[in-house]
């Protein structure tokens, strides 16, 4: 006996009966031990030990191991889909460009999850406001606003049974950090208004996830989709959506937040990177 890092034992295998030089099942000594038989007992009460003639419950009351057991807090899950549904709703931000509905759309894939994406090629305001942000950022702002509420309402109280939780690329409150970039003060005074009744009625993520890249490469990112109205997005609009986010979840209220750097990663062609984030999001969600 010495210190490893895994040990499994084979307690039975069916009701088979195996003797070997190398195996024997039943394990010889299950019967011999309390904590092998108390959880045994939860799971499989009335199962029959083939040689001994007796069940689990019986086993256990005439064990004379009478070491004293602890149910631990720990829990165990067969696959990381059982770990990601205990979250429920996981919202991927990030600013223009930085992956978000790239990186959403893998998870719910790979991971059996409703995806919950942000509709807005549509908006008609959008390609206007890149050309005169003073002009156009409040009518954006607040269609952006409602549009976000009737869906993410939408979207979020109707459950697929057949999903194992809720994958987003975007949180409502993403409205007043672009909200409180654009507007003018009296502008984001009412607006906060309309802003405060929405969010309290929306359904909050468990865990919010924000991807950060500095603004070159949001830039070069911008640039490689090829949307037409973004070609205009400057580095000074790009830095300030960043730091409006860092302000956010630097007081973000009763719920688990993660700041991911993705500067140096590409979660599309390197699977490693891809894992990297799947690890840091489920140790996220472990924490307390």
């Amino acid at each position: 006996y010495q210190s490893r890092n895994i040990d499994i034992d084979l307690l039975y295998y069916g009701s088979e009966i195996i003797k070997t030089d190398e195996l024997t099942i039943p394990h010889p000594h299950l019967h011999l031990r309390r904590f092998v038989l108390k959880p045994l007992a939860d799971i499989a009460p009335q199962f029959y030990h083939p040689v001994l003639g007796k069940d689990t419950r019986n086993l256990l009351q005439e064990c004379k191991d009478k070491s004293s057991l602890n149910q631990t807090t720990h829990k165990l899950y067969s696959s990381r889909e059982l770990l990601l549904s205990q979250l429920h709703l996981v919202a991927i931000e990030g600013n223009i460009g930085a992956g978000k509905t790239t990186l959403a759309t893998k998870i719910a894939s790979d991971h059996n999850a409703k995806l919950v994406l942000e509709r807005f090629a549509d908006n008609p305001f959008l390609p206007k406001f890149y050309k005169d942000q003073s002009r156009y950022a409040f009518p954006l702002e607040m269609s952006f606003l409602a549009d976000r509420y009737q869906q993410f309402t939408d979207d979020t109280t109707q459950f697929d049974l057949f999903k194992n939780f809720m994958v987003s690329d975007y949180d409502i409150y993403k409205s007043l950090i672009f909200a409180q970039i654009t507007l003018q003060k009296e502008e984001f005074k009412l607006y906060r208004k309309m802003f405060n009744f929405m969010y309290n009625e929306v359904k909050k993520p468990d865990i919010y996830i924000f991807l950060y890249q500095r603004t070159e490469r949001l830039l070069e990112n911008i640039k490689k989709r090829g949307r037409d109205y973004e070609q205009g997005i400057n580095k000074e609009y790009l830095e300030k959506i960043n730091r409006g986010y860092l302000d956010f979840l630097k007081g973000f209220p009763h719920r688990k937040s993660l700041i991911i750097n993705i500067d140096d990663l590409d979660f599309v062609a390197n699977k490693a990177d891809y894992e990297l984030i799947i690890d840091k999001i489920l140790e996220q969600a472990l924490t307390d």
